[in-house]
């Protein structure tokens, strides 16, 4: 995507321009589905955090401050919504704690254990930065924690993986 061509949309978006809007979303929609995923582990949660997701950036563009931070704003508006979804799911009675996710994609599905082992915090992180390309300092921005946090996790969650893959072999 070019930086150039996106700002574009966005600022079409923000006139309340719905094929831009549309285009926006599409272009970020794999990504969204990748983050949502690695924090909830199940399809039709994530197909809600992602729905709420649009709905909430539709109404909210105007509010975005810096253009080229709408990837971060997005994914950020994501992550919460998908952490008021498994709020509500702990209020209610769970019959199973985990789905197995149901969506087959190019991921190993023994990638796809391991990392659902993983504590969400190490997860999220993970995902971030080596699926989604996030700098340290935008999963930062994200998290809203600080670098070196973002720097522990990601080393953390790695060697969570390896004792993992250990155990395995």
């Amino acid at each position: 995507m070019q930086r150039r061509d996106i700002n574009e949309l966005i600022v079409r978006a923000k006139r309340r321009d719905k094929d831009a809007f549309t285009e926006l979303i599409n272009r970020h929609m794999q990504d969204m589905y990748k983050v949502a995923l690695a924090i909830l582990m199940n399809d039709e949660d994530v197909a809600d955090a992602i729905q709420e997701t649009i709905l909430n950036c539709w109404e909210k563009i105007d509010t975005l401050k810096v253009n080229k931070y709408f990837k971060t704003w997005l994914t950020k508006i994501l992550m919460n919504n998908c952490y008021d979804i498994i709020r509500k799911k702990q209020n209610q009675v769970e019959l199973n704690n985990w789905e197995e996710p149901t969506y087959e994609d190019d991921c190993n599905l023994e990638l796809k254990e391991a990392l659902g082992k993983l504590e969400e915090k190490y997860r999220a992180i993970i995902i971030m930065f080596y699926w989604q390309g996030y700098s340290l300092e935008e999963i930062s921005r994200v998290l809203n924690i600080p670098t070196n946090t973002v720097k522990t996790r990601l080393k953390r969650g790695r060697e969570h993986l390896a004792r993992y893959y250990e155990i395995v072999e």
